[in-house]
Order: structure tokens, then sequence, then C-alpha cells
């Protein structure tokens, strides 16, 4: 390979990589923002309901952009192996509903705090996952960023002030399945590049099983759902259609571990917004929170890339 041509190649990949890193911090930043709308949608609908009409407007939002980006490639893509294709693709909406279910019930059943606070617990998971199922090496600088995140989120939710709940059981489930929502959008995305059918796919399932359960645990009332429609149109199209496409595209240059630490950065965006939009007030420990979180992020994504240059 000639100089020159190395060269072109290089930027291309720093280029590629630039666009995965601001794709990820755009998809934390629509994550964080749509708490405050998960927390207040659900005043006369249930949980169930909620993520069901959150994730079809989602799906409905993504479709145009399907066939205008995707549909020419998407045989080509998909015909290279059908069957691991639909088996991924299925896992990871299996997955994200139940995560999404999880972490919305538990706001019934717990405060804010505690779901915030044990939602992180997938950071560590993901590493500790991913070498147990692919016996997959970190590199080390992902364990230190771990605990900075960890020490960040508690003291971003204030949780030394917060009491253990029953529904703290259901967040770490919820943060179980996030974090092989993470990991196996990773598997896909080497061999399949097509994130924004994976996200049809995933906003599909999570809406129908949502609704099936919804229908027969919650009383589903269509108007009440349009009461609701200001927090299920901003939870649906920018976090459950666009900010899912962001996460997909985002780890295709970005491995799981280093991925779940900058998708930790939700709490710190999801804190400034409620700040911004409550006026709630940003103590010392919520900012020193913050600075740990922000700490681990970029621990995990300058230690490697000074040591490859």
């Amino acid at each position: 390979m000639t100089k020159k041509r190395y060269k072109c190649v290089l930027n291309l990949k720093i280029m590629s990589k630039s666009l995965s890193m601001f794709s990820a911090l755009l998809c934390t930043l629509i994550w964080g923002t749509t708490f405050i709308a998960q927390d207040t949608g659900m005043d006369k609908i249930g949980p169930f309901t909620f993520n069901g009409a959150r994730f079809f407007v989602g799906f409905l939002a993504l479709i145009p952009f399907f066939f205008i980006f995707e549909f020419k490639k998407f045989n080509k893509i998909y015909n290279k192996n059908k069957k691991r294709f639909c088996y991924l693709a299925i896992l990871i909406g299996i997955f994200l509903f139940l995560a999404s279910a999880l972490q919305q019930i538990s706001l019934l059943y717990t405060d804010v705090a505690n779901a915030a606070f044990f939602t992180i617990f997938y950071v560590p998971m993901v590493p500790i996952t991913v070498f147990i199922l692919f016996k997959k090496k970190v590199h080390w600088s992902v364990w230190p960023s771990v605990l900075l995140c960890i020490m960040g989120g508690y003291l971003l939710t204030d949780f030394y002030d917060a009491t253990v709940r029953t529904g703290d059981l259901l967040v770490i489930l919820c943060a179980l399945f996030w974090s092989l929502h993470i990991i196996y959008i990773g598997e896909l995305i080497i061999d399949f590049d097509l994130p924004i059918t994976v996200g049809l796919i995933q906003t599909f399932i999570v809406s129908i099983f949502s609704f099936f359960i919804g229908l027969f645990y919650e009383n589903f009332v269509f108007e009440n759902i349009l009461n609701e429609k200001l927090e299920i149109l901003y939870a649906g199209i920018l976090s459950g259609g666009f900010a899912f496409v962001l996460q997909i595209y985002a780890q295709k240059n970005i491995s799981p571990a280093p991925a779940a630490i900058i998708f930790s950065l939700e709490g710190v965006f999801a804190t400034v917004a409620a700040w911004i939009i409550l006026d709630q007030i940003l103590n010392i420990n919520n900012i020193l929170g913050c600075s740990f979180i922000l700490a681990g992020v970029l621990l995990s994504q300058l230690v490697p890339e000074i040591k490859r240059s």
C-alpha cells in the first residue's frame, strides 16, 4: 500500500469513528431527555400501553427512511446469511422489549433516583457478559472507566438519600437486558450494515409484544392514549425510532464495552434536562457525578486511541 493510499484509508477510518462517536452522543442525549417523557407519560395509561404506542410511532417514523436509504441494499446484505440476520434481529427486539418494559414498570414501584442509579449497572455488565459469552478480552481502560461511571451515577442520582425498594430488582433485570441488547447489536452490525432495517424490526417487535400484554392486563382506552400524545410522540419518534438507529450505527465502529460507557452519559443529559426544563437544582454532588461519568467516557475512548497511535 502506498503512503498516499494509507493516509486516505486512515482518514476514512477516523471520519467513520468520529461519526459513530457523534451518533452515540446524540443517541444518549435523546435518551436522557426522554426520561422525563417516560415518567410523565403514564398518568392515564399503563406501562405496556405507553411502550406499545411509543414504539409503534417509532416504527412508523422509520418506514420512509428505510425506503429512501436501505431498501435497495437490503436484499444484497440480507441474502448473505438470512438465518443469522433473522435470529439476531428477533433476539435484539426481544431484549429491547424486556429492557424497556422492565424500565417502564419499575418507575411505578421505585423512585427516579433508584431507577437511574441501578440502570447504570449495564455498564459493568457489558464487558463481563462479553467475556463470558464470547471469551473476548476488553482493554484495561474499560474497568476504571466503569468504576468512574458507577461512582458518577451514585453521586448524580443522590442515591445515598434513597431507600432500596422492591422495584429496584426490576431495574437490575432491565440493566441486564440492556447489556445484552448492546452486545448483540455489536454482533449484528459487524455482518449486516442495516441500522434502519434493524431499527424497524426491533420497534415493531416491542410494540406488538407491549400491545398484546397491555390488552390483557391494562385498561386500553384510546382517549387516554391521545391525552399522552406529546410524551408518546417525543419518546416514540426521537427515542424509540431515531435514537436506537443512531445506537446501531454508532456500534458499527465502537465495541460494546466502550459503547456502554458512552451511553452512561444518559444520566448526565437527564440531569441537565431536568435542571433546564423542570428547574431542578444541581448540587455539588450532581456536578461531581457528571464529571466522573464524563471522565470515564474520555478514559475509555482516549487511552486505546493513544496506544494505537
